[in-house]
């Protein structure tokens, strides 16, 4: 599929599109890549919409040398590729993606139409500093990235797609590429203050997918049911899923969220 590319304050983000219908815009969690959408995004097409698939700034085929790697920078570059494709859009974030949709929809709530948050990361999660340091420290090259191809992996709890291992080695070629491992570094360091500071007043109507075995989270239940209950929202709860319920179990997510879009849209 062709890669597109829009310029951004600080760089160029990468993103693909295909299908007809209204904008679908999927933003992977941090040190993913857009590719995290390979089930999700054909079904979406199937389904007679336009979907378009984004990296992160600094991940995947998109530069790096941004300013910052947070919720609000990637927000804003969100809301660009949205702007480059004629939008408005609805917009599916995973993990941190989630918060940086947050934030957009709030700061731009003509340009989104809806939000779907996967495994979201709306709020600073409560760590203590010797966890925190010991996250610092499982970064460091030269261990750091098969450190976190070991936690990613990890994340699929369940039910591992069978190109899990390719998806992966896919992941280790993009942080091999110009400065992206820093990129990456940078961005696990970001805080969600800005999402959550807004959270309460998002007003597009909001679907919350977590995983019951989402690693991330202590309780996922009670994280999702927080989200759900900031955005006047609904819930997903899936079973057995981890921090990508979308690529683990694909049967159960892309019928979801294809409902919710649908519904939004009257595009049934």
């Amino acid at each position: 599929m062709t890669t597109n590319y829009v310029e951004v304050e600080g760089g160029r983000v990468a993103y693909s599109v295909d299908g007809k219908g209204p904008l679908v815009l999927c933003v992977p969690g941090m040190g993913d890549l857009r590719t995290s959408y390979r089930f999700l995004a054909p079904a979406l097409v199937q389904r007679g919409f336009r979907v378009a698939c984004m990296d992160l700034p600094g991940h995947g085929e998109s530069s790096d040398g941004f300013a910052a790697y947070d919720d609000v920078n990637l927000g804003k570059a969100i809301l660009a590729v949205i702007e480059a494709l004629g939008g408005p859009a609805i917009v599916v974030g995973n993990s941190m993606a989630a918060g940086a949709a947050v934030w957009a929809s709030v700061e731009a709530p003509t340009t989104i139409n809806g939000l779907a948050l996967l495994g979201p990361f709306v709020r600073d999660p409560l760590v203590n500093w010797v966890s925190r340091a010991a996250m610092t420290a499982l970064l460091v090259k030269p261990w750091g990235p098969a450190a976190w191809r070991s936690y990613f992996k990890k994340s699929f709890p369940s039910a591992p797609p069978a190109d899990l291992n390719s998806h992966i080695a896919d992941i280790k070629s993009s942080m091999e590429r110009g400065e992206h491992w820093r990129s990456f570094v940078k961005t696990t360091r970001t805080t969600h203050r800005p999402a959550e500071e807004r959270i309460a007043r998002v007003t597009v109507p909001t679907l919350v997918v977590m995983g019951s075995k989402d690693q991330d989270w202590p309780d996922p239940r009670m994280e999702a049911q927080w989200v759900v209950e900031q955005t006047d929202g609904r819930l997903v709860m899936v079973d057995g899923a981890g921090h990508y319920p979308m690529a683990e179990f694909p049967d159960v997510v892309s019928p979801a969220v294809g409902d919710f879009i649908a519904e939004v849209t009257g595009n049934a």
